[in-house]
């Protein structure tokens, strides 16, 4: 009877890669867990570190339980030791009141009272547009639930540990981006959460993540005013928000309540962006106002701030997104990418330097 061959170190992480973290379709190898292996000069026996940041004891049980079954179906393995190093993750400074994030110069939220307003394609291509400025920037995926800047940027590989236990941001056109499509695994996977594993997972997106030195990190927020944005107001001290509508009433009357909450809060509103504001015909030039005309520019001398800029809606715009190139990168000279050149040029002035 052969004697089975020596456990490597690589047979022993591939095993583990059958281990997904809880919660998500993500292993524990892509997920920075595993630490160090360690195999005795037998070749039979292991030790492996695992490294995990939560303060809930069910989910180091679990990938305990799983992490064992897994080892011990490889041939020829004797004893099993697994250590864990368990880090609480940072308390969400709810107490404290709205704090700055290490490294980040301005903290930009872009809003918008409802979906459908294309405030996904508004952050992405301001983010783009400040970019082109010579800016350093990063762009937080808020929307936990449905999250869409991975695609929007064609970016779908995973989000990685630092050795710190921080999440490597994906960059995609110089852009740090962050987003629960990183951690997921795939494109129809869903995020299952609920009360405070938003806050949990929110707070870890903002302060866990490696954004490392940004003149400014957009986040792209869900719609409405729930508890993701209000976590982000009560913990994150904003540099402002900007407030995306197109222009018919249906849409105007929910930005009206996303720009009352901001208020309420002592968030600065930096202005209103009017996305799919009129078509340009290609054929004839003509202009056609779809969804109405004026509303945005109304809406900001109701509330008494800027209009940031009329976004037109167009083909180009939609073909860019799909194909993960915000269209301010691929046509920074069209008339989207103007536009939104302009509106990163307006917003820098609001800012102080």
């Amino acid at each position: 009877m052969s004697t089975p061959a020596a456990i490597t170190e690589d047979a022993v992480r591939e095993q583990l890669r059958r281990v997904k973290y809880p919660g998500f379709s993500r292993d524990i190898v892509s997920f920075g867990v595993v630490k160090s292996v360690r195999i005795s000069p037998n070749g039979r026996d292991l030790s492996v570190l695992l490294s995990v940041a939560t303060n809930q004891p069910s989910v180091a049980q679990s990938i305990n339980e799983e992490a064992r079954a897994a080892l011990r179906a490889l041939p020829g393995v004797g004893e099993v030791d697994l250590q864990f190093d368990i880090q609480n993750p940072p308390a969400a400074p709810t107490n404290a009141g709205p704090s700055r994030i290490d490294g980040v110069k301005h903290v930009v939220a872009v809003a918008s009272g409802k979906g459908g307003v294309g405030k996904s394609t508004v952050a992405s291509n301001l983010a783009v547009a400040l970019r082109r400025t010579g800016a350093l920037v990063g762009l937080c995926d808020c929307d936990l639930y449905g999250p869409s800047i991975g695609m929007m940027f064609g970016a779908r590989e995973p989000a990685t540990a630092t050795e710190d236990e921080r999440i490597n941001p994906v960059e995609a056109y110089g852009i740090k981006l962050m987003s629960m499509a990183f951690l997921l695994g795939s494109d129809d996977s869903p995020a299952i959460l609920r009360g405070p594993m938003v806050t949990k997972y929110t707070q870890q997106f903002l302060r866990r993540v490696a954004w490392d030195e940004l003149d400014y990190l957009i986040l792209d927020l869900p719609p409405g005013t729930g508890d993701i944005q209000l976590t982000i107001v009560q913990t994150v001290a904003l540099s402002g928000a900007v407030i995306v509508t197109t222009p018919q009433e249906v849409a105007l009357i929910d930005a009206r309540k996303a720009t009352s909450m901001f208020i309420k809060t002592n968030v600065p509103v930096l202005g209103i962006v009017e996305n799919m504001s009129y078509f340009l015909s290609p054929s004839d030039n003509q202009r056609y106002n779809i969804f109405g005309e004026g509303g945005g520019r109304r809406e900001a001398a109701r509330q008494q701030v800027p209009l940031l800029g009329e976004i037109p809606i167009d083909i180009a715009t939609r073909e860019a997104g799909d194909k993960g190139r915000p269209v301010t990168a691929a046509d920074p000279s069209g008339a989207v990418g103007r536009a939104f050149m302009d509106i990163a040029e307006r917003l820098t002035r609001a800012l102080p330097v």
